[in-house]
């Protein structure tokens, strides 16, 4: 299974997709805010981050823009899983260069289906 990198400042969340990615079989490894996530990937190069918009220091999107300028955007895999729902904000995430986006609340039964996809499971 996959390296999964999960970036996500809420305790109970975090423990939610901890618990369902590794019950899924991925590798997880997991931070709780932007700068983190960012030292993470340049550390270890993850498969699929499922990243959080709204979080301290540095938000989602300006960590997913940093990384899709960086050398490792062709292989790693980004989903954002976010409680904003409006258009406007998933289209900018898309232009950003997110490669799936849920909205929270979320089936997690979805979300393993999605993490699987991306990382070509």
């Amino acid at each position: 299974m996959a390296h999964v990198l999960i970036v996500e400042d809420e305790p109970d969340v975090l423990l939610l997709l901890e618990n369902r990615m590794r019950g899924a079989g991925h590798e997880v490894e997991s931070v709780t805010d932007g700068e983190q996530a960012l030292e993470a990937v340049a550390q270890r190069e993850p498969a699929v981050i499922i990243l959080d918009w709204m979080m301290p220091k540095l938000d989602g999107l300006a960590v997913l823009e940093r990384l899709r300028t960086g050398d490792s955007e062709r292989r790693m895999k980004v989903l954002m899983l976010t409680a904003k729902s409006q258009q406007h904000d998933i289209d900018r995430a898309y232009a950003a260069g997110a490669d799936d986006y849920i909205v929270k609340p979320f089936s997690s039964r979805d979300l393993i289906d999605r993490v699987a996809a991306l990382a070509g499971d």
